[in-house]
């Protein structure tokens, strides 16, 4: 099945994360780095189908070794929680050749990631699946944050922008110093051009689909942003997959597995409601009359024939057991006509959309939950980055700081801030964020038991409509062999009718003796 994923993130030494090995693994090769005198050995890594490096022109060849290039990149960056290069993670699609997937990502990085300056390493990689299992193919890419200038240099990640007066004099602090803002020197950390190459991409996919004639299609959107409105499951990752793959239940794959559970029951009750709904407008218009008839006289006629037609007395003892089940849940929800039953179905769509809102609710704080634990560790070790920054005094010192750890307080200061909201008192408690889970799972059952029932409605429905449309049809039927049967008579006695005066009119022609009647005889 068609899908789409990008998700793009950042190797960073913050995180104890080095270039050299990230490479490594996603090429499925032993490189050395110089900056960790550290060795990284993936050489018997499966599934790397092949990994390639795309240069733009103005940069030197020699970073077309991929060790050389990494070690470059580590050189280049002198502080200890240096970002080194951003980092992607894009699927490929089953219904394309390996030749085909790799044809569409080389063609894709070479027009928006190296026509814009950037350094490409990227890697191909279609993991072994069990028997019976879906193929995961995917390509990873990494980039060095670093812009390498037009003379083959390093280039600055970012530099100042001094805020100006109204005569284009630089603005002054309380402390007499220049006031700047740190601008990045390229536009390939930005929202905007992420999004762009998230659309890119499932364009070249969808153009690909097209052109093989297949009628699948992605979206680069959310379902939120398309207007599709299920819930959306957690990226769960290669290790993840890997473990999935080989029957290991996971975290991440129950969780997705609990929210596509839901999914197929919401899809099938919006399905069926929106059928039903479309069919009694139908079934209003072609009703519309004076005197409507009632759903209890039309589908008597009808349970009456089908009894009249059995062979069996088990048919005739299920016929009435139908009848009379479908009969009751019309009583038991006050429907006697199209109009009550067009209530009853809008009503039904009103609680499903009003138990999606609460679910969506629940699932959002389920996901919040999941990811405290994380902000708990970013908090703990980003915690020296922002104590260094309170022992700095002086302005230019701190702003500095600041310049050099941007990203680090940033998240640090994210992690304090929902922390603090969950933990006012600072103290994170585990146990208390299991139960308030499990709170939350217990909810989710019983919105999720709401559904079903829902659904089971929408079938019985479903049912009745059913028996509707096979009534209108025999009726239908009825009416219109009745009519014709009046029409047949009636022009009969037209016929006979003329047939009579003629043979009148004929008699007295014959008895004055015409011309015609003599030759005749």
């Amino acid at each position: 099945m068609a899908l789409f994923h990008m998700n793009v993130t950042q190797i960073k030494r913050s995180k104890g994360q080095s270039a050299i090995a990230a490479a490594a693994y996603r090429a499925g090769e032993k490189l050395h780095s110089e900056y960790y005198g550290e060795t990284s050995d993936y050489t018997r890594k499966t599934g790397v189908i092949c990994s390639e490096i795309l240069l733009p022109d103005h940069v030197p060849r020699e970073y077309a070794d991929r060790q050389t290039l990494w070690n470059a990149v580590e050189k280049a960056e002198r502080g200890k929680n240096a970002q080194l290069a951003y980092s992607f993670d894009i699927a490929l699609q089953n219904e394309f050749s390996l030749d085909e997937n790799i044809a569409l990502a080389r063609h894709f990085l070479l027009e928006h990631f190296v026509s814009r300056g950037m350094v490409v390493d990227f890697a191909v990689h279609v993991p072994d699946t069990e028997a019976g299992g879906i193929s995961n193919p995917h390509f990873h890419v990494m980039s060095p944050i670093r812009p390498i200038e037009e003379n083959g240099k390093w280039g600055c990640k970012q530099h100042r922008v001094y805020e100006l007066d109204e005569e284009g004099n630089r603005l002054l602090d309380e402390n007499g110093n220049y006031i700047f803002n740190a601008v990045p020197t390229t536009d390939w950390g930005s929202p905007e051009t992420l999004e762009h190459w998230r659309e890119q991409w499932a364009a070249m996919c969808n153009a690909k689909f097209e052109e093989k004639g297949n009628g699948e299609r992605i979206d680069h959107r959310s379902y939120e942003r398309q207007g599709i409105d299920l819930l959306p499951t957690i990226h769960e990752g290669p290790a993840v997959q890997q473990m999935e793959a080989k029957g290991i239940r996971t975290d991440k794959g129950e969780f997705n597995r609990w929210i596509k559970a839901t999914n197929s029951v919401i899809r099938d009750i919006k399905k069926k409601i929106t059928a039903l709904l479309d069919w009694l407008k139908e079934m209003n218009a072609e009703m519309a009359k004076p005197q409507t008839m009632d759903l209890f006289a039309m589908l008597q006629p009808y349970f009456d024939q089908r009894n009249a037609g059995s062979y069996s007395q088990r048919a005739k003892v299920n016929n009435l057991k139908e009848y009379s089940e479908l009969c009751q849940y019309l009583l038991d929800h006050g429907i006697t006509d199209i109009t009550a039953l067009e209530n009853h179905v809008n009503d039904l769509r009103t609680t499903t959309d009003s138990l999606k809102k609460k679910l969506d609710a629940q699932t959002a704080q389920m996901k919040t939950l999941r990811k405290i634990p994380e902000y708990f560790d970013d908090y703990e070790r980003l915690k020296p980055v922002f104590d260094g920054l309170q022992k700095i005094k002086f302005t230019k010192a701190r702003e500095k700081y600041k310049a050099e750890h941007t990203n680090d307080l940033k998240r640090f200061y994210e992690a304090q801030r929902i922390i603090s909201q969950k933990f006012p008192d600072g103290k994170f408690d585990r146990k208390v964020l299991e139960a308030e889970y499990e709170e939350l799972e217990r909810q989710h059952d019983a919105t999720y038991a709401e559904f079903k029932t829902i659904r089971a409605e929408s079938q019985q429905l479903w049912k009745i409509k059913s028996h509707i449309d096979t009534a209108r049809k025999a009726m239908g039927y009825s009416l219109e062999h009745q009519s014709k049967k009046q029409e047949q008579v009636a022009a009969r006695k037209v016929i006979e009718d003329s047939q009579a005066e003629f043979n009148s009119d004929l008699e007295k022609i014959k008895a004055i003796g015409h011309p015609i009647f003599i030759y005749n005889l």
